[in-house]
């Protein structure tokens, strides 16, 4: 998916294309979540719709919910909720972070000759 290092660096519009494509799989795991959390605070916590999308937001943003639960199952939910949220805030920000990075490493090695073994 990536050049390596003796390849020329990737042309602007190939980055632009492969950041867009990074965000577009990022964007698709928080509508996914998104999805999940907002299920599962109306499963167990009997939650209205638009009150159960707010709490999932707030926790996939790292703010933590806004009604806090009341049902052993809420609690439960809301915690490996919060869990998995963390986890995928870090995944979706390396997941749009990694195609600049590899693009800058990329560039500093772009001039170097391959190793001749």
């Amino acid at each position: 998916m990536y050049e390596a290092r003796h390849q020329p660096l990737l042309t602007r519009a190939g980055f632009y294309q492969r950041v867009a494509l990074h965000v577009s799989i990022a964007v698709a795991l928080l509508v996914l979540s998104l999805g999940m959390g907002m299920v599962g605070y109306v499963a167990t916590e009997r939650m209205p719709w638009m009150d159960a999308f707010l709490n999932t937001a707030m926790l996939l943003g790292g703010m933590g919910p806004v009604n806090p639960p009341v049902t052993s199952g809420g609690k439960l939910f809301a915690g490996l909720f919060a869990l998995y949220a963390g986890l995928v805030f870090i995944v979706c920000a390396a997941l749009v972070m990694t195609p600049v990075i590899h693009r800058i490493l990329h560039h500093f090695h772009v001039d170097e000759k391959p190793d001749s073994d």
